[in-house]
């Protein structure tokens, strides 16, 4: 979850993985280092990477899978459509730890309680995985990112060996719930994540699937246990704080979007109240209207059925933003309408009423912020239905 720089792009070309053959001394250590959340989006749910340390070797390295470049060749495009590359950038600590120095984040160090023969396994892995031919992978920010990669290696190394303890984890949360936790809820990070995610984030993970975020992966791997010469020992042999700054805590705009839509749906009741008034329609009111909402509900209908995004489907955010409503709103500059835009509203105010419904079920959670949103919508479809249909000029 940290951005690729242009320097980590340059150690990235120089620094090639090490023979297999190399041996790790006794004295060897691996780790899993967690990072407290950043400034940026990207940053708020905080970073997880794997560090291997051999005092006799010289060696000290850093494997973050959390890497994407901005130049990628169509890289707005892929990422629109879900296609996002991000790699495993091997290179010194030293750089890694000097980088969130400079942005001021914490830094924990778990060493494992290995086997010689199991940080020899995880050192083999790792350079495999940081081999020019191996290191990019199709990321999915809950079932395959820079967390869950050191979950699924630490399973695939130790096997039945390692237990991973949930006892302390809050059970029956929902990706949403998770992801909402980690940042404000009136961010317009969290308005667009909630935006564009269906159904599938209402799911209630397992406490494996907890671990896509790294303070789950930093608690899971605190609480686990190993077999070792057929006795459970702890899997973490010590930890400590590398960098002890204060967490950063999600923050919000001034120009929030739960003030923009609430500022928004004020000026629409306003202007519906006159519109009674003086038995007139204010069309330029309604293009704004529909032409939002209609934009809003195609960008869902493209990542629901054109994007590979695994949470893009199935998302009933379209009840209130109908893609059908761009071209409506055109439509709309006509004095006259017929009978059928009369049905279409009436549509669109029982959309609005299934919302409620669903939310209670919980069978998707919306965004807190378009409360505001949908109550002028409401508003104004029961105006446009019972008073002005056919529209008087």
């Amino acid at each position: 979850m940290k951005k690729k720089y242009f320097f980590l792009l340059f150690l990235l070309s120089i620094y090639s993985p090490l023979k297999a053959q190399v041996q790790l001394s006794v004295y060897s250590e691996v780790s899993i280092i967690t990072a407290g959340p950043g400034n940026e989006l990207y940053e708020a749910f905080g970073h997880s990477a794997i560090r291997i340390k051999d005092s006799v070797l010289n060696l000290d390295l850093i494997y973050n899978y959390g890497m994407f470049d901005y130049n990628q060749p169509n890289f707005l495009l892929n990422f629109a459509k879900g296609n996002m590359i991000y790699s495993l950038a091997r290179y010194d600590f030293k750089y890694f730890l000097a980088s969130y120095k400079r942005d001021k984040r914490w830094l924990k160090e778990q060493v494992l309680n290995l086997t010689q023969k199991e940080k020899q396994a995880y050192f083999v892995f790792l350079e495999t995985n940081a081999s020019p031919k191996n290191r990019n992978y199709l990321y999915d920010p809950y079932f395959d990112n820079c967390a869950t990669k050191l979950r699924d290696i630490t399973k695939n190394i130790l096997g039945s060996k390692v237990h991973f303890d949930d006892t302390n984890f809050t059970k029956d949360l929902t990706f949403r719930q998770l992801t909402n936790n980690e940042i404000h809820w009136n961010a317009w990070g969290t308005f667009g994540l909630n935006l564009i995610a269906g159904i599938k984030l209402d799911k209630k993970a397992t406490s494996d699937e907890y671990m896509f975020l790294p303070d789950y992966v930093f608690n899971s791997f605190k609480n686990a246990t190993v077999f070792i010469k057929n006795q459970s020992k702890e899997l973490v042999k010590k930890d400590k704080t590398l960098l002890d700054f204060k967490e950063k805590e999600p923050k919000t705009l001034f120009i929030s979007p739960f003030l923009i839509f609430s500022f928004f749906a004020i000026i629409g009741f306003l202007i519906t109240y006159r519109d009674i008034k003086r038995d007139k329609r204010t069309k330029w009111f309604d293009f704004i209207l529909f032409f939002t909402s209609g934009l809003i509900g195609s960008i869902i209908i493209f990542l629901w059925f054109f994007s590979s995004h695994s949470t893009a489907p199935n998302n009933f955010n379209f009840l209130w933003a109908f893609a059908p409503n761009l071209i409506i709103a055109f439509l709309l500059f006509k004095v006259e309408t017929s009978k059928w835009f009369k049905k279409y509203i009436f549509l669109l105010i029982i959309f609005l009423i299934i919302i409620p419904a669903l939310w209670m079920a919980k069978i998707q959670v919306f965004p807190l912020v378009i409360i505001p949103l949908l109550i002028l919508l409401f508003v104004r479809y029961l105006y446009l239905y019972k008073c002005l249909l056919p529209f008087k000029k």
